[in-house]
């Protein structure tokens, strides 16, 4: 059996635990075994590491603050397929089996034992596969609104719409997770490649000329929603 503990210094843990005690637990279990590891204490900024990040392997409770563990695996699942392991209450059935309808790949039951969760992550290491790219799909549609993934191009009834490239990342970002919140400091990573900063409207103009130029070619820019002291959704 290969000892992943041994090659621990080149894998990267995300921990999304929203209990301080238990947070540091598995933190300093994970580190005693030699893992690089970063944690956090909500969904949000979960989901803001876990798509900014390089990890390996990502373990993610429940029920967390700003956004819970299902809702950041869903989201998730449609950018990258690092393994996830999700921690839930003991005999909490229906969350096990939700964890596993939103693409987690193994599950602990608290209060675990911390010999099986390091059996359990090695296993998962063991069988992961590189992560995948998240352009899978050759274009993603909605409407009469067609944007091909390959050659960066955007059409509406068939015609050619002009974005810049910055549109276009924004406009794929949401299209991509249509139906899902995504907050401004994930745009900010996903699509300028930096963290937001105070009075920064960066995202809220290239959101309003994106929005534009899709009505102005008669395509659904009034999916393109505001959801106030959240982010932006298409809808």
């Amino acid at each position: 059996m290969e000892n992943y503990s041994a090659l621990a210094n080149d894998i990267k843990v995300l921990v999304v635990e929203d209990d301080p005690e238990l947070n540091e637990l598995i933190v300093g279990l994970l580190t005693d075994h030699h893992y690089q590891v970063e944690s956090c204490l909500d969904g949000e900024e979960g989901l803001l590491k876990a798509a900014t990040n390089n990890y390996q392997l990502i373990l993610l409770d429940v029920m967390l603050p700003k956004r819970d563990g299902f809702s950041l695996l869903k989201v998730l699942r449609k950018s990258c397929q690092t393994p996830v392991i999700i921690v839930t209450a003991k005999d909490a059935e229906q969350e096990k089996i939700m964890g596993f309808s939103h693409g987690a790949d193994d599950y602990v039951a608290k209060p675990f034992n911390s010999t099986e969760l390091m059996l359990r992550i090695e296993a998962i290491l063991r069988r992961s596969r590189p992560q995948q790219s998240p352009q899978d799909a050759d274009q993603l549609c909605c409407e009469n609104l067609v944007i091909n993934v390959k050659s960066k191009k955007v059409l509406v009834d068939g015609q050619p719409l002009v974005l810049t490239p910055t549109q276009f990342r924004l406009l794929f970002e949401l299209l991509l997770h249509q139906g899902e919140v995504l907050s401004k400091a994930y745009l900010y990573q996903r699509v300028l490649n930096r963290s937001i900063s105070a009075y920064d409207r960066s995202v809220d103009m290239h959101l309003s000329r994106v929005r534009k130029k899709l009505n102005q070619a008669s395509g659904p820019g009034s999916r393109l929603k505001t959801s106030h002291g959240k982010g932006y959704c298409f809808i």
